[in-house]
């Protein structure tokens, strides 16, 4: 198994993307270059990452920003980890405003990396993204979609497509011009010709459903 590097060639893969898709070559074109995230060059910590996305799931970003400063008031530290999370109890976590059902996943989420359940950034480098998934999702709390935005955002892998997230789906909807949502199956089928850049078409899709939401009420995001 190859090493996998964190990002990818943004001008090679737009190139691709526009000579393999006129419609969505067209929007492309309109939008202007996608930056790479900024993630792709910060220290990454799984265990932390994977806590806050659990503290961030079904909430606004305000609200689960206020929720994250308490649970790092109450653990004395800016790292959500096993050793940070275990100097507090449940009742705290309550208190900072974590669901009963996120503080155990948490508790999961601590237990599995004592266990060494839970991969390295080094670790990631040498796995494929089935294997990392495959890895995550048996965490409470963590689904395919959270960690198919970890792949997108933190790791950089080129080939990552999140089939279920409504934004990706409603940006493919404004470039086909489709009277409705396409199915998570048809979204399969019409990014066959994006591979191996499907995860640039993903940042795409995502920008034209935020253009769309100039002109309408915001897209919804998936928080499977």
């Amino acid at each position: 198994m190859p090493r996998h590097a964190r990002g990818f060639d943004l001008v090679v893969a737009r190139a691709h993307l526009a000579r393999r898709d006129r419609a969505l070559g067209r929007w492309m074109r309109r939008l202007g270059p996608v930056p790479a995230p900024p993630g792709w060059r910060r220290p990454f910590d799984p265990v932390d990452a994977l806590a806050r996305a659990i503290l961030y799931q079904q909430l606004s970003g305000k609200a689960a920003a206020t929720i994250v400063g308490r649970v790092e008031i109450a653990i004395g530290s800016a790292r959500l980890h096993a050793d940070t999370l275990d100097r507090v109890d449940d009742a705290t976590l309550r208190a900072c405003g974590v669901s009963g059902n996120k503080a155990l996943a948490l508790r999961d989420l601590a237990r599995r990396e004592r266990l060494g359940e839970i991969p390295s950034p080094r670790r990631m480098a040498w796995m494929d993204d089935a294997a990392i998934v495959d890895a995550l999702v048996p965490v409470r709390g963590i689904g395919r979609w959270t960690v198919e935005i970890l792949l997108i955002f933190r790791l950089g892998r080129a080939d990552v497509l999140p089939l279920d997230d409504l934004g990706v789906r409603k940006g493919l909807q404004r470039v086909d011009g489709l009277d409705a949502l396409p199915a998570s199956s048809a979204l399969a089928e019409r990014s066959a010709s994006w591979g191996p850049y499907r995860t640039l078409a993903a940042l795409y899709l995502w920008r034209v459903a935020d253009a769309a939401a100039d002109v309408a009420l915001p897209t919804p995001r998936s928080q499977g």
